[in-house]
Parts: C-alpha cells; sequence; structure tokens
C-alpha cells in the first residue's frame, strides 16, 4: 500500500498551475471519451490532484456523479473547496475502492505511470468500474517515449514517490491479464499543439510535436459486459 501524502511533489507551485497547462490535453480527453450515456454516468478520476479535470468534464459534457480520489491530501482538499455545485466528490486515499462502486467511466492523466504495481491497479479498476464500464488514461510518460529516460530522472527528483519505468506493453499486458479488452490510439495526432517554446523536458519544437503526436497516448481498457 502506498501511504497518502500532503503533496504529490516538492513542487506544489507547480501542482497548482496543472490546471491551465493541462487545461488544452483535457479538452481533448473529453472529446475522445466515447461514452453514449455521460448524463447518467458516474465518474471516477483517478489521481484527481486539485481537480480540474472532473471541473472541466462536467461543465462541458454533464454526468449524473463525479468521484475524484488521490492520494494527495492537500490537493484533495483544494479539489473538494473548489467544487462549486457541481455534483463531486473528492477524497484522499490510496485504494481506488474508497471512491465507491458501479462507475460507468473512469478516467486518468498522466498518473498511470507512477503506478508501481500495474497488476493491481488493474485490479482495482476492474473493482470499482462496472461491467462493460471503461477506463481512459492518457500518458506519454513510458519507456518507448524517447525522451522519457531524461524526464524519469528529473521527475524522480522532486517526487514524492519513486517513478516506475513502465513500457506501452507493461501497461497493456497488465491490464489483458486482468480480464480487460485493451485499445490505445495516439491521442493527439490530428490536435494542434501549442508551441510554447523549449524547456527541460521540450529541448526543440520538432521534439515537442513529435512527442505529443506519436507517443502520447490514450488507452481504453474495457471490463467485460
Amino acid at each position: 500500500m502506498t501511504q497518502l501524502l500532503k503533496t504529490w511533489t516538492s513542487r506544489p507551485a507547480e501542482e497548482s498551475g496543472m490546471t491551465d497547462e493541462h487545461a488544452w490535453i483535457w479538452r481533448e480527453m473529453i472529446r475522445a471519451i466515447d461514452w453514449p450515456e455521460m448524463r447518467t454516468a458516474r465518474v471516477l478520476d483517478i489521481g484527481c490532484n486539485q481537480g480540474g479535470f472532473l471541473r472541466l468534464l462536467h461543465d462541458l459534457k454533464p454526468f449524473a456523479k463525479g468521484v475524484g480520489v488521490d492520494l494527495a491530501a492537500e490537493a484533495v482538499a483544494l479539489a473538494d473547496a473548489r467544487k462549486g455545485e457541481r455534483p463531486l466528490d473528492y477524497i484522499a486515499a490510496d485504494r481506488l475502492a474508497a471512491a465507491g462502486l458501479g462507475f460507468d467511466v473512469a478516467l486518468s492523466h498522466e498518473v498511470i505511470y507512477l503506478i508501481g504495481d500495474l497488476a493491481d491497479h488493474a485490479a482495482q479498476v476492474a473493482d470499482v468500474l462496472k461491467p462493460g464500464g471503461s477506463y481512459y488514461a492518457v500518458t506519454c510518460c513510458h519507456s518507448d517515449n524517447p525522451l522519457w529516460a531524461g524526464w524519469r530522472q528529473r521527475i524522480q527528483a522532486f517526487s514524492h514517490i519513486p517513478v516506475p519505468d513502465h513500457s506501452v506493453s507493461d501497461i497493456a499486458s497488465a491490464f489483458r491479464d486482468a480480464g480487460f479488452s485493451v485499445a490505445a490510439s495516439r491521442f493527439l495526432a490530428d490536435a494542434p499543439i501549442p508551441l510554447t517554446g523549449i524547456n527541460d523536458y521540450f529541448p526543440t519544437d520538432p521534439e515537442r510535436i513529435d512527442l505529443y503526436t506519436n507517443w502520447k497516448l490514450m488507452f481504453r481498457f474495457t471490463r467485460p459486459a
């Protein structure tokens, strides 16, 4: 079991900035979610951080109930304070079952790469999803990404938990072994990529384009009906 944390990283100010930084990606995720009855859906956000994704999802595609779960207690408290009148709950927990059972849709953005035990994660998702439910997990943090080795070192320097080194096949295999049907797409292949300049993660604009176009993946894990 993973202990609860105050914050994910030693850079909490950067965590607060993730809502603005990730909003364009979250919008692409919301467009890609293929769930026919969203208004009646129960939605689970795995690794919700400060709650921005669920708020945006409800504003753009209203759903019946949403629950966010995260290890970082301070982030969860901020998420709860910001939910307004939306039908959202946020929970600090290290097991998904704490959020309840019977979810139609589960989602995560750049969370699955931090899961040390993928088999256990897949089993937990199977427990909380309804039969026929789907888990959409988006990540570019995997060992098939040519920039990952450098990224992993940087992330580990400020992360409060160990950063694993999973491949695309590792992720897919864990969920196939748990009985899910597994599909994946190059998530941002057709999206305009904001070119905001070079930084420690993107040495050049072409590398940013290549990374998002080819290595930012959306997995869809569907529990058998």
